[in-house]
């Protein structure tokens, strides 16, 4: 039964790697784009909520853009530390930088989703710029970002960052994170105009004003906690093209200080990239642990067959984990050996975000508790 469980395994791995090559070939790298200055005006919108210590350094390294048509709406949400201060003296620095504090949260919206909105609503860019307020960029990125939407014609264009780590155990956990989302979501898919799958990354959302108003701005997702993807979903169910680079030289952030962050931090998106089903969520992790976790213990059975099968699948899961992670991050490749300790710290994470969601009655992000009934209705 193992072995033959085994060889279903290492098939579905082998396909996926197929499927992982042909769509990696997809993702161009914005370094090798053209810089351009010819877009019109694109309003960078940075929502924060308790960020002092990211972002005075992240808007500085955005003001330094090559890109000349620029101006800045940063959103302080109801920020409890120096945010808003730090914020309010970028503006005094650089007449670019305009700055809306939010101090109650309207019913029926999370609080990013809202200041991100209330941004949108202020800006008098022909493009918009959603990003986050820890993430650093380099001079040329928005006029290489730039050139790229202008030269393809397309409305939106998401960007994945280098994901910076300090420590070996948590390089290994988001290298392993990038490749379950990735064989999940098949994020290359966006640059398929056939596709309908879309995607979306917080650390870069650039989409044009006259798509974002089509397809019902913050709005239409105001309750999603996972709003960087669905806001890329929208573009394709509304025919628009989109399409997702890299940008690992030019682009950083990162993700989480340490795993006990990292695991915090998943509470707030991990159940609801589940659609917050109990059962589906007990199915998909039970589908992770045997299908990325039984191989490494299968390899120690006594039966002959059933090693050399385990070694099989587990060669078929590095085809797709090695090319994933190194088109993704800067890692180095020696992370896959941290893969099975990484699939269940993932799988804690996963189980963790559901049970605390039903224990607090709904999701609990930055000191605001979401009902999971709200939740579900947008979700």
């Amino acid at each position: 039964m193992l072995f033959i469980l085994l060889t279903f395994t290492a098939l579905f791995w082998m396909i996926i790697a197929i499927d992982t090559y042909r769509g990696l070939a997809l993702l161009h790298a914005l370094e090798k784009e053209a810089p351009v200055r010819g877009i019109g005006k694109i309003s960078v919108i940075v929502p924060a909520r308790n960020e002092e210590d990211h972002i005075t350094k992240s808007i500085s390294s955005q003001l330094n853009q090559t890109y000349r048509q620029l101006e800045w709406i940063l959103i302080n949400d109801r920020s409890t530390d120096q945010t808003g201060k730090y914020m309010d003296q970028l503006a005094e620095k650089d007449h670019r930088v305009r700055v809306i504090h939010i101090h109650e949260l309207p019913p029926g919206w999370l609080g990013k989703n809202y200041a991100l909105h209330r941004g949108a609503k202020a800006a008098n860019g022909d493009v918009y710029l959603f990003t986050d307020a820890d993430v650093l960029y380099e001079p040329d990125l928005l006029s290489k970002a730039a050139g790229y939407m202008k030269r393809l014609k397309i409305d939106h264009l998401t960007v994945s960052p280098d994901l910076q780590s300090k420590s070996f155990l948590l390089k290994g956990f988001v290298s392993f994170f990038l490749f379950g989302f990735s064989y999940y979501k098949r994020p290359w898919s966006a640059n398929r105009d056939q596709s309908n799958n879309g995607m979306g990354i917080g650390a870069f959302n650039m989409i044009t004003k006259n798509a974002y108003h089509k397809i019902g701005g913050h709005e239409a997702i105001r309750l999603r906690p996972d709003d960087d993807l669905q806001l890329g979903m929208r573009i394709k169910q509304f025919g628009l093209r989109q399409r997702m680079a890299t940008a690992k030289s030019m682009l950083k952030v990162e993700w989480y200080p340490n795993i006990k962050e990292a695991l915090k931090g998943l509470e707030k998106n991990a159940f609801a990239g589940l659609h917050y089903s109990y059962i589906f969520t007990i199915l998909a992790m039970t589908g992770v642990f045997i299908s990325q976790v039984l191989p490494f213990i299968a390899v120690f059975s006594p039966d002959p067959y059933t090693s050399a099968m385990a070694w099989v699948s587990i060669g078929a899961i590095m085809a797709v984990y090695i090319p994933i992670t190194r088109r993704l991050t800067t890692y180095s490749s020696f992370h896959a050996l941290l893969f099975p300790v990484s699939a269940l710290l993932f799988i804690t994470a996963v189980l963790r975000a559901a049970g605390l969601t039903m224990l607090r009655g709904g999701v609990m992000w930055r000191g605001t508790i979401y009902p999971i009934k709200e939740l579900k209705k947008k979700s």
